[in-house]
């Protein structure tokens, strides 16, 4: 059974996580990292004779299985990477980890132990990467970006920064242009490369990828190490990675000055400090001066980072650089560098993101993206606002899908898009004296609570507050109508329904039910293009990956006129069951085509397959235990066996109804006649038997009561055993028997179905959203302050007359303030 790739990642995290005991997660990354990329290259020279990589004999990962248990483990492991690390040139790659380290590792039996149960979780079956690899699509480098996420995310403030989160690296690719690009070859390089993460994401941009060279250098020994695994991983061993200082110590020069490229993207350490080491303030590369751009104040290094990068451009180059928010606005000689670079028309965009996403800092960011070729005739700066959408991930923010797509495309057409993007002429950020901060020129969204004093004074809805609600009202027109009437006072109205019966007159009203029908409508349109295109997929003759890129651009076009429920939110909703569902179903297809096998639940974890075989229905008791990831069981039940399932439900029923009926009748006479002392402490069938030969009177009828109870029990679990066995055994035959035409209308319907539940729970929550806020505004000014002040009147008045009966009165003293004193 061909591995699911979100099981293989989850599966490999978890098994590293349990191994690595109280080692850092920086640290004990390495050694994780290091031993896939050895399962990597040994499985990949098995399975290929002409693979680049040569491993050496002894040295493969066969071998190292052979070593689990021994008591030298930790130094034969050393030497065989340093036999591979000797055949192919990997020096300062994979033996830069020590399999002896005491430190680390653990002592004696400890060390033994650890380093061969790392071993172990690599020697999972399903861990075969010579076989699992489909073509344009790399299953070895995707679980290395699924370690080194969840490594950054364990590794704390200061030791995450190896990582670009995969969602804004994404958007730094897309927005540089790469994928525009029509020259045969091109060069990327990264300044600050980091685990290569963000490098390799732009790569995969080019059209022309045969024809691209990708550059890199990193500061830290093992993070460069990283790098250039994931390079190899990915199938790049052509990519140059070099560590050392690139502020001070740039490796990629070309004569006196330094190698220029085509592109550049760059995640640099926010705000270093004490950049300026061997570097000159009057740099010999001149990427910074006295006399013209001005020197980076030595305790941020931000700018040395922008300036070295626009110094790398080749006079047509295009790039995108992370930096804080900071950048923006910044005064000194940091506002002097921001002149010199917007004078000279380098930034063609910014784009503010939401802070706390990235690893090892909770500050916001923007991405400034860089474009020398329109340089001298750029007429202003492309800003986008982008700080509000994402999601909370754990104890970090994360964009979603949704967010993503909006700020490509919103950067990809450049119109200006009310609170979210605007082009901004170069003469209004001169007058703002070079001032980028992004709020300055884009507005934000009306969200403010004002408390409008007559309101509170004499009820009544403002107007202001109600426009508030006017994504609402662009799609329903007429419900804003229907709902508010005039209150009798300019700029006041009333809600026309009844609190309580607001949200079903929203849910019945036309202009909402007309926004249903239309986003179902879309939806059928687009099932009636794509059902036959999944009906056509066969193994190996698609790319997941490109597939999922045009399924998600087919929504955003066929739900281009969605008002009540943004097109984006739809686009979130299919790439979310894409993540849990879909990306697994395609990766299956695309290995074994349309083959639904099943499992027993508990044998899948030891990746063994009935082959569908009535016999193994044996070792499993209900439906409940067979495991099919294609086309799961609860479909082929709803398909062919809605009736048999009906019964189940029903005698569950029966049985749950007549337990909970035994249940109280044991209750309501356990101090009497079902006390358990009177059965030796075991109140059971056999036992209330005995006692009934004894019984007398009214204990006689509660325990036959019990029997009677006890017998309809057995002969419902009688029942269930029988029918839910020959539901098991009906299935598997019926998976048997399924043709390929049958799993793909099955399985294509999953889908659907899945997608258009989404939809309607979005409806939902679209509708559950405006009767929240509906609510509020009716809250704010349910009570007028008069109606306050009588009923504490009221109230008062209330209390008084409970304290005379007490014998108290209320006296106010000349503070005003209220006291209880003795009659």
């Amino acid at each position: 059974m061909a591995i699911k790739k979100s099981e293989l990642y989850s599966t490999l995290w978890k098994s590293c996580d349990e191994l690595r005991g109280g080692m850092d997660a920086s640290q004990y990354k390495d050694y994780v990292l290091v031993m896939l990329f050895v399962k990597y290259i040994s499985d990949k020279a098995k399975n290929n004779p002409d693979s680049l990589i040569e491993v050496p004999e002894g040295a493969s990962f066969d071998d190292m299985i052979a070593l689990k248990g021994k008591t030298n483990i930790g130094e034969e492991m050393n030497k065989k990477l340093a036999a591979l690390a000797e055949e192919n040139h990997l020096d300062g790659i994979i033996k830069e980890v020590d399999f002896t380290d005491e430190t680390k590792l653990g002592k004696g039996k400890d060390l033994v132990e650890t380093v061969s149960n790392l071993i172990g979780v690599f020697q999972s079956s399903g861990l075969d990467f010579g076989k699992n690899r489909t073509a344009d699509d790399d299953l070895m480098g995707d679980a290395y970006e699924y370690l080194m996420k969840h490594f950054a995310t364990d590794s704390g403030k200061s030791k995450g920064q190896f990582y670009t989160p995969a969602e804004v690296s994404r958007i730094m690719a897309k927005v540089t242009g790469i994928h525009k690009e029509t020259n045969p070859t091109i060069s990327i390089y990264d300044p600050t490369c980091g685990s290569a993460s963000l490098l390799l994401r732009a790569f995969n941009e080019a059209p022309n990828r045969d024809g691209v060279s990708l550059w890199g250098q990193e500061k830290d020994i093992m993070t460069a190490a990283l790098a250039k695994m994931n390079m190899i991983l990915h199938g790049y061993d052509t990519a140059v990675v070099k560590q050392g200082d690139t502020l001070n110590s740039p490796q990629f020069i070309d004569g006196e000055n330094l190698k220029t490229f085509n592109y550049i993207v760059a995640n640099p350490p926010f705000s270093q400090k004490s950049w300026l080491k061997s570097a000159k303030r009057n740099d010999q590369y001149e990427r910074w001066n006295e006399s013209e751009t001005g020197i980076p104040p030595e305790k941020n290094g931000d700018y040395a980072f922008l300036l070295h990068i626009i110094r790398s451009l080749k006079e047509k180059g295009k790039g995108a650089c992370i930096l804080p928010h900071g950048v923006l606005f910044r005064g000194n000689v940091e506002a002097v560098i921001r002149r010199y670079i917007v004078k000279r028309g380098y930034i063609k965009g910014i784009i503010g993101l939401p802070a706390n996403l990235f690893y090892g800092t909770g500050i916001p960011a923007c991405i400034v993206v860089l474009d020398k070729e329109e340089a001298a005739g750029r007429k202003g700066i492309f800003m986008i606002d982008a700080k509000n959408g994402f999601v909370k991930d754990g104890n970090k923010n994360r964009l979603r899908e949704q967010d993503i797509r909006r700020i490509v495309d919103t950067w990809e057409e450049g119109k200006n898009i009310s609170h979210f993007a605007r082009f901004v002429p170069n003469e209004e950020i001169e007058g703002n004296g070079f001032n980028l901060n992004i709020p300055r020129y884009i507005e934000a969204d009306d969200e403010e609570i004002l408390q409008n004093i007559e309101a509170h004074l004499n009820g009544g809805i403002p107007e202001h507050d109600i426009e508030q609600l006017y994504h609402y009202w662009e799609a329903c027109p007429a419900l804003q109508n229907a709902l508010f009437c005039s209150f009798g006072k300019k700029g006041l109205n009333q809600f026309v329904p009844e609190k309580e019966n607001i949200r079903e007159f929203i849910n019945n009203h036309s202009d909402f039910n007309a926004q249903h029908v239309a986003l179902f409508q879309s939806f059928a349109e687009w099932c009636e293009i794509w059902l036959p295109k999944f009906h056509e997929l066969k193994p190996n003759s698609f790319n997941p990956k490109l597939l999922i890129e045009n399924i998600g651009n087919s929504v955003l076009e066929k739900f281009s006129n969605s008002l009540l429920v943004d097109k984006y939110d739809v686009y979130d909703q299919l790439m979310n069951y894409w993540t849990e569902t879909m990306q697994d179903d395609f990766y299956l297809i695309q290995s074994n085509g349309w083959m639904a096998k099943v499992v027993i639940r508990s044998a899948k974890k030891k990746n063994d397959e009935t082959a569908n075989n009535p016999k193994k229905a044996k070792e499993a008791k209900n439906i409940s235990d067979l495991v099919c990831d294609l086309l799961p069981v609860e479909c082929v039940v709803e398909k062919y066996f809605q009736t048999e399932k009906e019964k189940i439900a029903f005698l569950e029923e029966k049985l749950a109804n007549t337990e909970t009926e035994l249940n109280e009748l044991c209750e309501e006479h356990a101090d009497n006649a079902l006390d358990p002392a009177n059965f030796n402490g075991k109140l059971n069938k056999a036992n209330v038997q005995k006692r009934l030969k004894t019984a007398e009177n009214e204990e006689i009828t509660v325990l036959q009561t019990y029997l009677d109870l006890s017998d309809v029990i057995a002969d419902y679990k009688k029942q269930l055993k029988v029918v839910n066995a020959d539901l098991l055994n009906s299935v598997l035959n019926k998976y048997t028997t399924l043709s390929e035409d049958e799993i793909k209308d099955i399985v294509t319907n999953k889908w659907t179905s899945a997608f258009g539940n989404r939809l309607a729970a979005e409806i939902q929550r679209t509708s559950q959203s405006l009767n929240s806020r509906l609510m509020d505004l009716q809250e704010r000014y349910d009570q007028t302050l008069p109606e306050i002040n009588d009923e504490v009147a009221r109230l008062e008045k209330k209390v008084q007359q409970h304290l005379d009966k007490m014998g108290f009165v209320f006296l106010q003293d000349d503070s005003k303030k209220r006291k209880i004193k003795e009659n």
